[in-house]
């Protein structure tokens, strides 16, 4: 199975894309979409749209998982990033992806068994459960696979619950 991961954002959006066989899992790629502050921001959540189709196209994921937002501040921000997850989240469903939503406490149980894990703790952890040579970079992309990590580890829980009981839902 593959994942697509992904940690919203305006200026960085953050993706992962996990291969899931048994208990391996494996990081196909990561990075960030790139917008700069000098773009409009029509031209902005464009290049975002633009770029999720471009990465589901190029590594037809079977499935997806987004992070929740969670701001208690800076509205502005929050907007942004809200408009930017609203275009992902249409990008994933023009691909007729289904979509699943963490937020940050459940990405850090899944991830490291521990919800007030730290940042720098939840990349390690990304980091040796994907078996890499060093912490993924910048932070938006080790956090999507994160997230990717997070769905992987939900799917396999599921999965083992559904087989134990038999069909169970």
């Amino acid at each position: 199975m593959i994942i697509l991961g992904v940690d919203p954002g305006i200026a960085e959006c953050g993706y992962g894309i996990i291969h899931v066989k048994g208990s391996k899992r494996k990081c196909l790629v990561c990075g960030v979409l790139r917008t700069y502050s000098t773009q409009t921001p029509t031209e902005r959540l464009k290049e975002i749209y633009t770029g999720m189709i471009n990465l589901i196209e190029e590594f037809s994921p079977d499935t997806a998982a987004i992070e929740s937002l969670f701001f208690s501040k800076n509205t502005k921000t929050a907007m942004q990033v809200g408009q930017a997850k609203g275009v992902i989240m249409l990008a994933l469903a023009h691909s007729h992806l289904d979509v699943f939503e963490y937020t940050p406490l459940q990405v850090k149980q899944g991830v490291c068994g521990y919800g007030s894990a730290s940042k720098d703790q939840v990349q390690k952890m990304v980091q040796r459960i994907l078996n890499l040579s060093k912490i993924p970079k910048p932070n938006d992309a080790a956090d999507a696979l994160a997230v990717s990590l997070c769905h992987s580890q939900s799917l396999q829980i599921k999965t083992k619950l559904h087989n134990e009981c038999g069909g169970w839902k």
